[in-house]
């Protein structure tokens, strides 16, 4: 059960979580809530966020990039805790039940969600699978914003709602940032190793000092991004309170860029993702809390 424990990978589900929450509470701050689809989002999201764990812990291992020497968390197909197979078979599991979620949501919301099924399990996969996966081309940070945000955040609302605004897209792009700042620091701490193997991270790629730099970038665009969300609504103020996320990630900031050991980076990557349920929950809190 540990093994299996550390192969979906607990410490990455805040990105499932955050957008979903993030599209409820706007949902319900606009009076449109609905529970059951709320609640199918939010399976649907971890199961593919699980399964794309999975995926990427067999296809890594099989393709070189995750050695004895790596230096992030334990990898249970390269540490010979779970066989491969299995691992992979677990991964077809969670996507699967991913789809059949999606089903209800197809159901009550048409055939968009379908669209954004396909994508988001396609994307889960061929992340790390294929002749040219997504996150050795450089892609990673681009697929991650735009399926852990706007997509996500938007998704929630509008299988709920039955409708979308600009307010609520804009509102995806702060998990969306937040969860491209966890990658960052990923990349960072893997970028030697990345390197041999032909991952071509935007790390690998730029260098040490352009991924610190994405770092900050995603943590101050997360931070300003509840003022924009307000300058388009004129309300729901209180959810400006989700801008703390700028000053208590100060240390993990300086972290980030001061460090060159795995554990430091293990450290701020576990923080970042703190960081993000944190804001998801005040950026929540506060527009049901200012709801008209």
């Amino acid at each position: 059960m540990n093994s299996w424990l550390l192969a979906i990978r607990p410490k990455t589900l805040p990105a499932a979580i955050a957008p979903v929450l993030i599209g409820t509470a706007m949902a319900m701050g606009d009076g449109v809530v609905h529970w059951p689809a709320a609640l199918a989002c939010l399976m649907g999201a971890l199961f593919i966020q699980i399964g794309t764990n999975l995926s990427n812990d067999y296809f890594d291992f099989k393709k070189g990039a995750d050695t004895k020497d790596r230096q992030g968390p334990i990898r249970v197909t390269q540490a010979g805790l779970i066989p491969p197979q299995r691992v992979l078979l677990a991964a077809v599991v969670f996507f699967v039940l991913a789809v059949f979620v999606s089903v209800y949501l197809i159901h009550r919301a048409g055939l968009v969600i379908l669209l954004i099924a396909i994508v988001s399990v396609l994307s889960g996969i061929f992340y790390t699978a294929g002749s040219r996966p997504l996150g050795y081309m450089g892609l990673g940070e681009l697929f991650v914003f735009i399926f852990f945000g706007p997509v996500a955040v938007g998704g929630t609302y509008f299988v709920q709602a039955l409708d979308i605004n600009l307010a609520v897209i804009v509102a995806g792009c702060g998990p969306g940032f937040l969860s491209c700042a966890i990658l960052a620091v990923n990349n960072l701490r893997d970028m030697d190793g990345d390197r041999l193997v032909g991952k071509m991270t935007l790390a690998v790629q730029y260098g040490r000092s352009f991924a610190i730099s994405e770092y900050l970038f995603f943590i101050l665009a997360a931070t300003i991004t509840p003022f924009v969300v307000f300058l388009i609504t004129h309300d729901h103020w209180s959810m400006t309170i989700a801008s703390i996320i700028g000053f208590v990630a100060i240390d993990t900031v300086k972290t980030v860029m001061t460090s060159t050991e795995a554990f430091y980076f293990n450290y701020a990557l576990a923080q970042t993702g703190r960081w993000l349920l944190l804001y998801s929950m005040l950026f929540s809190l506060g527009w049901v809390l200012c709801s008209r």
